[in-house]
């Protein structure tokens, strides 16, 4: 579980996407970062852009100020680096090809999982239909208990009403505007 944590921890957002920089990839891999990439090259065609994208220069900056790093320091990094999303973490077990790199991309799918599931689990839209349950399972409650009696008390007619208007009223408003995702975004030229 904590291996888990520590590999959530090195994914980050960048253009809208989850993503892992190849040397945090090499790292867990056993690899340096350099051996990493040329593997990656030597195998181009396994790799399109929506597997792996190299950062811009602003995006550099963005990614260290969300590690908590001054942006000054240069990290030992000659060059902007690698940024592989689900997908081509997957690909680069194929390329890499050895145990632990396969043992290692099971472990990072399994972050890439947990993290898909707990946003879904915490999407606005998965609270509204909750809620809307709730409040369809209370009417009925309500409507089954009243059925049989033909006499119901003006606070208890107000009840009702209350519940049908505000059911009627989480019905027909628009979804929430998606919210908007935690990163960079990249401007349009």
């Amino acid at each position: 579980m904590k291996e888990l944590q520590i590999i959530q921890s090195k994914i980050y957002e960048i253009r809208g996407q989850k993503v892992m920089i190849d040397r945090d990839l090499a790292e867990m891999y056993g690899v340096e970062t350099r051996a990493l990439n040329q593997a990656v090259k030597r195998n181009g065609e396994r790799f399109p852009e929506d597997f792996m994208f190299q950062l811009t220069n602003e995006e550099v900056e963005n990614w260290k100020s969300q590690i908590v790093i001054s942006n000054s320091i240069k990290m030992g990094m000659r060059r902007n680096p690698y940024v592989f999303t689900e997908l081509g973490v997957a690909m680069l077990s194929s390329v890499l090809n050895s145990k632990t790199a396969i043992q290692i991309n099971m472990g990072i799918m399994r972050a890439f999982v947990a993290i898909r599931q707990m946003i879904a689990e915490n999407s606005p839209l998965n609270r509204l239909s909750t809620l809307e349950r709730n409040f369809n399972e209370l009417k009925q409650d309500l409507e089954e208990i009243f059925a049989d009696y033909n006499d119901i008390n003006e606070d208890t007619r107000a009840q009702i009403e209350a519940i049908n208007t505000t059911l009627a009223e989480l019905q027909a408003r628009p979804s929430t505007k998606p919210r908007r995702p935690v990163g960079f975004i990249k401007p349009k030229e």
